[in-house]
């Protein structure tokens, strides 16, 4: 489907290929270690250099993640964080920045629960631009994705290792915003990615969309997120973040004096791995 009227996340990946540099995507969990904590990092994050926002629906089965954001999902589910919390968190941070993208990451069991229609409706009134949802297969489109593009919210779809040229065309129809390449195969933040097997990928993947590819799962370090940002559109970084926070925790689970700053800090020493990316 071509006809979504373009969403932030358009506007972002155009103005970024204008000046020749990789996004640079964060993954944090909202609610993770509580509301106010979450809140307060996620406003931080577009001066600390991310061009755009993933942020984590805690779910209690997140069967693609691995140790770290499953613990930061149990961390936000224990205090409290539930969908309706997690758009007020949306909506909170739209009150100051109306500009960067926000995409929310998940599973569809608690959209479902919600009620499609009624989450939809509030997800674009939040502010919310995009979906990535782990567990929604292409042959699944009609359940969620046609009408989330329907609703103006782009709907990113996950390629991975063993999405071959036969299964591409199905994962990529209704895809907008950008394609998630998924560098490794398993679950999030166990694996470093291989980094001529991604340039490989994301040439293969640019092949048969013009969409951006962003690639995301094990990449920890800001060195790691220089080299893929000369491959790719964009770089996610998710575990590393949240191991960041999980770190910043006192022994009873709560946030840490300095904690947002030092998570903050760790988020622009990868930024600038990205931008001083040797791009081609």
């Amino acid at each position: 489907m071509t006809d979504v009227t373009k969403t932030r996340l358009d506007h972002r990946f155009e103005a970024l290929a204008q000046d020749n540099r990789a996004a640079f995507v964060t993954f944090v969990t909202a609610g993770d270690p509580d509301f106010e904590t979450s809140l307060e990092l996620v406003r931080g994050l577009p001066d600390a250099g991310a061009d755009i926002i993933e942020l984590g629906m805690p779910f209690t089965d997140p069967m693609a993640d691995g140790p770290s954001i499953q613990a930061s999902s149990q961390r936000a589910l224990g205090a409290g964080q539930t969908m309706i919390r997690t758009l007020e968190m949306v909506r909170g941070f739209r009150e100051h920045d109306d500009q960067t993208p926000m995409v929310l990451m998940g599973y569809y069991n608690p959209i479902y629960i919600y009620g499609v229609d009624r989450f939809l409706a509030d997800a674009k009134s939040a502010g919310v631009d995009g979906l990535i949802l782990v567990d929604l297969p292409p042959e699944e489109d009609e359940e969620l994705c046609v009408p989330a593009l329907k609703a103006g919210i782009n709907f990113i779809r996950l390629a991975t290792p063993t999405t071959d040229d036969a299964r591409l065309p199905a994962v990529l129809r209704n895809t907008s915003g950008f394609v998630y390449y998924v560098s490794i195969a398993g679950i999030t933040g166990t694996a470093a990615p291989n980094t001529s097997s991604v340039a490989h990928a994301v040439s293969r993947i640019k092949q048969h969309t013009d969409l951006p590819i962003a690639v995301g799962f094990g990449v920890k370090s800001p060195e790691q997120a220089a080299v893929i940002a000369g491959q790719a559109d964009g770089v996610v970084v998710g575990s590393a973040i949240v191991d960041r926070i999980r770190s910043n925790l006192t022994p009873d689970g709560v946030a840490g004096p300095g904690a947002v700053d030092d998570v903050l800090g760790f988020v622009r020493e990868l930024s600038n791995g990205v931008q001083r990316a040797d791009r081609p």
